[in-house]
């Protein structure tokens, strides 16, 4: 028998999954983006206008997960190397925009409230922080997360990750409230060192050989939940230590980067992230407090408008001042101008230190939702008053003779010698197999291949396949049906889709789907075979040539009637049978090599 828990639980399901059907497509409608019909969502159904939900704290913390797996899916993207040419951006910009942005802000309080130094400390320092959900999830849906604004944004955020540790300690130093066994600041720095050491030492030497045995033993299940554990495992050892969370997913996301793996979890976990991002959204609106928003409504606007101007404007300065050009500077201070929902964490710690009453708790929540709520519609206007309208890359255009890139999908024999050729011609390829020795044995020459089913079209989005010229199906079998082919060609349009065809039948099926090239894997080298053959018996160069000449014309017409009757004995009186020595004839009206005269006659 259900519990009385269950119902509710269930019934709070409904009302967001309902509440996030209606609201996101109207607001993508409305061109105002996902995250602020989340948002509209929350409001909508929280405590403070429906009442359809009427806990917003308790699904605000288990959403929070979502951030954890955005962070490590972000982590994935970055190599260690390249983590390593963006720490002037992390710990220069990053640093200078938490510290100028926190003083700047806190003067802003001291000047709009009557809050004492330290309670306006305690909010300008964490309003200097912002949403890295709301930012990552808007680069990616304007498609800038990976131009050179994207990733300068990304490194600041990140950096704000890292400042919830010497943040926390602050608000700890001020508390009029200590708690005894909370641990020194210094002692802090070093668990979260420690801490991700441990973590990349795990991802090294536990987690890449745990990918392996299971991606052997072909369990699909067991991966996800083999992602999972990493995700959570690692949030839950920084959690442990009174560390971000978030933090601790990145840190497992980067030792991964370079895993033959890291497609493969991409994909799996990309579902999660998604539905519990969403979530989190939800949450945040279903906090804002419609009535303190009603009673202080000037003051909330006014200081999320004071917050977004200020952090707009010192962090445009900063940009500029690390290199970047105006028109990506400006929009950098826009993105990055809101409040963060680590705001709600250090606003309640400052409140259970007696800084901050329980109502200026709420309303610099508020003021944080609000600013988060504006920031959309603000990137939205500055788009559509941009002088240009060419596609938005806010730190210049790519060159005109940018790599053109191709996808392999299965790296055995015949994958390796069409990837040869087109390394050979300086092609970017990324090559994706689901066999684990294969993958390890290529590792041995110095190519590297990601495990993943290349017939899932999100992990092919996960390498890369919205981007890519080509997507080259080179795997064995008859694994490639048209069904997929089909969801291939309508998610990825622009690129050239080439197959290996197993035999006849297979290269029938596959032409009848929107392929542009299918090529039977053994159909040229059973003709050189017959080159060959024919060159052993003493056959002329010619008289080979108009041989193998006719064959592919007479073959190529059998496909062609086979494929339109859909049969495959369509076109078989165009076959060659064998027939008596005496009575052999020729094919077509090639003569047989040295025998020109005897042929002529018969004829």
């Amino acid at each position: 028998m259900a519990s009385g828990h269950e119902p509710a639980l269930l019934r709070d399901a409904v009302v967001y999954l309902a509440a996030a059907v209606v609201a996101v497509p109207l607001f993508y409608r409305l061109k105002l983006g996902a995250v602020l019909g989340y948002l509209a969502a929350g409001v909508l159904i929280g405590p403070h206008l429906l009442g359809l939900v009427d806990n917003p704290q308790t699904t605000l913390a288990f959403a929070e997960f979502g951030i954890v797996l955005l962070m490590f899916v972000i982590g994935l993207e970055l190599r260690p190397a390249r983590l390593w040419q963006l720490r002037g951006d992390i710990f220069g910009l990053g640093l200078l925009q938490v510290v100028l942005c926190g003083a700047a802000l806190t003067g802003v309080v001291l000047a709009a409230t009557s809050l004492t130094w330290q309670a306006a400390l305690v909010v300008g320092l964490p309003l200097a922080l912002s949403s890295t959900a709301l930012v990552i999830q808007l680069l990616e849906e304007r498609e800038e997360l990976n131009t050179p604004m994207g990733e300068r944004s990304f490194s600041v955020l990140l950096f704000q990750d890292l400042a919830i540790v010497p943040l926390l300690t602050i608000v700890a130093a001020l508390s009029r409230a200590p708690d005894p066994d909370a641990a020194p600041g210094w002692l802090q720095a070093l668990y979260t060192v420690g801490a991700i050491g441990g973590l990349a030492l795990a991802g090294r030497y536990l987690m890449n050989p745990l990918f392996r045995i299971i991606g052997e033993l072909g369990a699909r299940e067991a991966f996800v939940v083999a992602a999972l554990f990493a995700v959570l495992g690692s949030a839950f050892v920084m959690a442990s230590l009174g560390l971000s969370m978030a933090l601790g997913a990145f840190v497992a996301g980067v030792m991964l980067a370079d895993s033959n793996y890291r497609h493969e979890l991409e994909a799996d976990i990309e579902p999660f992230r998604g539905l519990l991002l969403g979530l989190f959204f939800i949450s945040v609106g279903m906090t804002l407090d419609l009535g303190i928003v009603a009673e202080r409504a000037g003051l909330i606007l006014g200081l999320a408008v004071a917050v977004m101007a200020v952090k707009t404007a010192i962090i445009a300065i900063l940009a500029r001042l690390f290199g970047s050009p105006l028109r990506s500077a400006l929009p950098m201070g826009l993105l990055l101008s809101q409040g963060g929902e680590f705001g709600f964490v250090l606003f309640g710690a400052a409140e259970r230190g007696l800084l901050l009453s329980p109502a200026a708790a709420s309303l610099f929540a508020a003021v944080v939702t609000v600013s988060m709520a504006l920031t959309p519609i603000i990137i939205r206007l500055a788009s559509v008053l941009a002088v240009s309208d060419a596609p938005v890359d806010l730190d210049g255009p790519r060159a005109p003779d940018a790599e053109r890139s191709a996808i392999i999908v299965g790296y055995g024999r015949f994958g390796q010698a069409v990837g040869q050729m087109l390394l050979g011609r300086g092609i970017e390829i990324m090559l994706i197999d689901l066999k684990p020795a294969q993958i390890e044995l290529t590792g041995r020459f110095g190519i590297k291949v990601y495990y993943g089913d290349g017939r899932r079209v999100d992990v092919l989005r996960a390498a890369g396949a919205a981007q890519a010229d080509l997507i080259v199906f080179a795997a064995d079998g008859t694994w490639l049906g048209r069904d997929t082919l089909d969801q291939v060609r309508a998610a990825f349009p622009q690129a050239e889709i080439l197959c290996r065809a197993f035999d006849r039948r297979h290269w029938l099926q596959l032409r009848q789907a929107d392929v542009d090239v299918v090529v039977r894997e053994l159909f040229e080298s059973a003709v050189l075979m017959g080159r060959k053959a024919l060159k052993a018996i003493g056959t002329d160069g010619p008289t080979i040539d108009a041989i193998e000449e006719e064959y592919r014309r007479v073959d190529a017409e059998r496909l062609a009637a086979q494929l339109a009757a859909g049969d495959l004995m369509a076109g078989r009186d165009l076959l060659y049978r064998p027939q008596p020595p005496l009575f052999t004839d020729a094919v077509g009206e090639i003569p047989f090599a040295g025998e020109p005269d005897e042929i002529a006659t018969k004829a």
